[in-house]
């Protein structure tokens, strides 16, 4: 989590220094051409101020999903920048553009707050209420309240996280789709 949140300064300055040319990988809603751009909207930001505001929680919440696996972590990511930016892509403003991980820190809330309730696992349920006493009011981020903040991709990541958490579930032996055993089977 750090390498990653490092490599998100990293761009800022890359983006910085050449005049904001990274912006152009937000998202444009419903424009087709881009689609491309749902993934890598979620690595600009808009300003160090952005970013500073989102580093903290993708440390803490990246670090937390991470704790289940790599694997897992990443695959969950995934889900939530797709998720995120495609319902952005589909229901932001016209002419309007969004970036920054604040989708995926969104995202990362749901997951943390829902998994050990999906999994059924004691020491999960403690981490998601642990997150949901810490990070709670970020939930007031989902409602139409602040002009110039994506409400829609904190929504969206939000979501994107939750279908994760049932996506990913572990049964109760702690075996799943990402893991790296394999199942046996007794005849």
């Amino acid at each position: 989590m750090v390498a990653w949140v490092a490599l998100l300064w990293v761009l800022e300055a890359v983006d910085a220094a050449s005049g904001h040319a990274l912006d152009t990988f937000g998202v444009s809603p419903r424009e087709a051409g881009e689609l491309r751009d749902v993934v890598p909207s979620a690595f600009v930001h808009f300003g160090f101020d952005h970013l500073a505001a989102n580093s903290v929680p993708l440390l803490v919440l990246g670090f937390l999903a991470a704790l289940s696996g790599i694997r897992r972590c990443l695959a969950v990511v995934a889900v939530i920048m797709l998720v995120g930016g495609l319902g952005v892509w589909l229901t932001a403003p016209a002419h309007s553009t969004t970036a920054g991980a604040s989708g995926v820190v969104f995202g990362l809330f749901g997951y943390l707050l829902l998994r050990g309730f999906v999994d059924r696992r004691v020491g999960d349920i403690l981490v998601g209420l642990l997150v949901g006493a810490v990070y709670g009011s970020i939930l007031w981020g989902v409602l139409p309240t602040t002009t110039g903040v994506s409400w829609q991709g904190h929504l969206f990541g939000l979501l994107g996280g939750i279908a994760a958490a049932f996506a990913f579930r572990r049964s109760r032996d702690g075996s799943d789709a990402l893991s790296d055993r394999g199942s046996r089977r007794y005849a």
